[in-house]
């Protein structure tokens, strides 16, 4: 139900039902891979399954063991049906495409996976080059232009590819600092790789308490630069603008009193009650006492 809500957050407009169910589905497994990376699979096993990504091959899963086989299987088939859509709709081959964000995501999980077997905490900004990836903001937007667009164009999806546009690089840092702020003490805790807090911590030296006070500070001026960049962004498409900005909104919703994605605590499940499920109530009509 959270990568529902992630949906709605990015584009709630009617017309965008399609792109609502395809990016749930696509944070659905999103967020498995992530916990294969961080929780469960042994370095070996990761670099195994960072290469039958590379190689884009489904016969690779025979090297893997069960649970990545699940994984890899789930990732071709919805990857797949989602080009499929697109090409039967608007003669686009999206694939290509799609399996590069993909294989950036899973190299950036295999580096901080290596950072973590290797106890090693980066400097902060060696962190954010691989964080603003591995948050999976460049994945997920560029799904955002390909399941919300009714003319894709090549032209745009070559400048995704091969840029780093500013405006989604800075929505990429808002997710990024902002989940870092409301999940860093769990997952430290749980067996992670340091987050932005603790990077900056061990390069500086300050507290935790000025760590993410440091952090709070470069949201806000990554939000200064983000509402500037949503004027000067004149190839993307305003849909796309829209989203990447509320990708940056939502963080700060999901993440404000903790891990609100992963961790199902009753903030959370009143917030998807409220919203989704209970009906909006209304004042009942004041009975009339007037006589004739």
């Amino acid at each position: 139900m959270e990568n529902f809500l992630w949906s709605i957050g990015l584009l709630f407009q009617p017309q965008y039902g399609y792109f609502r169910r395809m990016i749930t589905q696509l944070g659905a497994l999103i967020t498995a891979i992530d916990d294969v990376y961080d929780v469960y699979g042994t370095l070996d096993e990761l670099e195994l399954f960072t290469d039958a990504i590379d190689r884009w091959d489904i016969n690779a899963i025979e090297q893997l063991p069960d649970y990545m086989k699940l994984c890899l299987f789930a990732l071709h088939n919805s990857t797949n049906q989602i080009a499929s859509d697109i090409f039967q709709e608007q003669g686009i081959n999206i694939l290509p495409y799609s399996k590069k964000v993909w294989l950036d995501l899973c190299k950036t999980y295999l580096i901080e996976a290596k950072w973590y077997h290797q106890g090693y905490t980066p400097s902060l900004q060696e962190y954010i080059d691989v964080a603003v990836i591995s948050v999976s903001a460049p994945l997920l937007l560029l799904h955002v232009y390909i399941l919300s667009s009714n003319h894709i164009t090549i032209e745009v999806l070559q400048y995704l590819e091969k840029e780093f546009p500013s405006i989604i690089h800075c929505s990429s840092m808002v997710v990024r600092l902002a989940d870092d702020l409301g999940t860093s003490s769990d997952e430290m805790r749980r067996g992670d790789v340091s987050k932005s807090i603790q990077c900056y911590m061990h390069e500086t030296g300050v507290s935790e308490e000025d760590a993410r006070k440091y952090m709070q500070d470069l949201i806000d001026k990554t939000w200064k630069k983000m509402n500037k960049d949503e004027f000067e962004s004149s190839l993307l498409p305003q849909n796309l603008i829209e989203a990447t900005i509320n990708f940056a909104r939502m963080a700060q919703f999901m993440y404000r009193y903790g891990d609100g994605h992963s961790s199902q605590d009753d903030v959370m499940r009143h917030r998807i009650l409220s919203l989704l499920i209970n009906p909006i109530p209304l004042p009942r009509p004041q009975e009339s006492h007037v006589t004739a």
